[in-house]
């Protein structure tokens, strides 16, 4: 019986969308700046194809849709021929798994630096409100400098971002995905307009929730529009704070995102394929403790009304553990939970969640590196280990 004490909900088959999937276990969207050149390459190849697993789910670190979207070092693209070939061999190498595969579309909007911008331009925002220097942007030889001050798009200028989104979108499916996901979280492009201490803008993309929330809208529209609503995904975070993106009334705004959705699906007689939505606690790893500590009880309240108001699919993310992820999963929290570091670190990690294995640990000072091995495929399998030691 499913949800049985035996099989946790957690590995249970799921409907995702036209997707069958048989575990809830998913691989979250971890930037590791392997991408040399911006180009998807073999290392990229291996590590994805090693977390795959027949009828498992994973999601693509944060891809750049243009050239203005970067903001870090090694980022690959998905904009370009040469980028939508190199993604050819990823995605192939997961469908050879029997993986399902979501390309992550992001754009990072004020987070980033005159040096990764055409011309070395200032970035592109809702506005021109810089992030603090107490955030520090990577640069392209790995040393960190403040973020550029960014400047505000002109009204006429949104479409045409609107565009890459949704050109980036159908070269993600020509790429071999199954689907994408719109990066509309942690104080990226989007979520600068979304969230109103970035949002100052006095036209049709500012001031009032509804209007912070039409760039998203006509988003979603145009990707759902192209390749169909049922392989577009969205992320959200409004209830936390990083790279200073905060909102004065966060759960009121999940839910007008929430309510949004519902009308876009309304109009297209079809439900998104998920609606991604990382917890508060994710973000205080990511600050490494600078930020304020939110609660578990907010973390869960927050969940539960976006749950209850969004209608489908709903995946949540944010420093789970196997007890955490299977009692979510069991109250009807999440539909699915993303796991991003201990999968990282572990390439069989659904089989040592669901066989109760220990995990190896993750190694933090490679997180970024740029090296193909070194802290992205050199985390050994379960099997591996055990051979290892047998040898001894």
């Amino acid at each position: 019986m499913a949800g049985s004490v035996e099989t946790p909900l957690l590995f249970s088959p799921y409907q995702l969308g036209p997707f069958q999937l048989s575990h809830r276990v998913v691989l979250a969207p971890l930037t590791r700046n392997r991408a040399i050149g911006g180009i998807p390459n073999e290392a990229m190849a291996k590590y994805y194809s090693d977390r795959a697993t027949e009828g498992g789910l994973l999601i693509t670190e944060a891809t750049v849709i243009s050239p203005t979207a970067a903001g870090a070092p090694r980022v690959p693209g998905v904009y370009t021929e040469e980028q939508i070939e190199g993604w050819k061999q990823v995605t192939d190498a997961v469908h050879a798994k029997g993986g399902i595969f979501i390309c992550q579309l992001w754009h990072v909007g004020r987070a980033s630096h005159t040096v990764y911008q055409p011309g070395g331009a200032a970035p592109i925002s809702s506005s021109t409100t810089p992030i603090s220097s107490r955030w520090k942007a990577q640069m392209p030889d790995d040393s960190f400098e403040d973020y550029s001050v960014p400047r505000a798009l002109e009204t006429s200028e949104i479409p045409g971002v609107v565009e890459d989104f949704r050109q980036a979108a159908v070269n993600a499916i020509k790429a071999g995905f199954d689907g994408i996901e719109i990066h509309g979280a942690q104080s990226y492009l989007i979520d600068q307009f979304l969230k109103d201490n970035v949002n100052d803008r006095t036209d049709e993309y500012g001031g009032s929730l509804d209007k912070r929330c039409k760039f998203l809208v006509d988003i979603v529209n145009a990707i759902a529009s192209s390749i169909g609503p049922e392989k577009t995904a969205l992320r959200i975070s409004p209830v936390v704070d990083y790279l200073d993106a905060v909102d004065s009334h966060p759960l009121a705004l999940g839910l007008a995102v929430c309510e949004r959705l519902n009308k876009i699906q309304e109009e297209f007689g079809l439900t998104l394929l998920y609606l991604h939505v990382t917890q508060p606690r994710t973000m205080t790893l990511l600050a490494g403790g600078d930020a304020p500590k939110a609660s578990e009880d907010e973390g869960i309240l927050l969940l539960k009304h976006l749950r209850k108001a969004y209608q489908g699919s709903f995946i949540s993310s944010g420093g789970y553990t196997k007890q955490t992820a299977i009692d979510d999963v069991a109250h009807d929290y999440s539909d699915l939970v993303s796991f991003g570091r201990l999968f990282l670190a572990n390439p069989d990690f659904v089989k040592r969640l669901k066989l109760d294995l220990p995990l190896n640990k993750y190694r933090r000072e490679y997180f970024y590196s740029g090296d193909p091995v070194l802290g992205y495929n050199d985390y050994p399998f379960w099997d591996e280990k055990e051979e290892a030691a047998s040898a001894k």
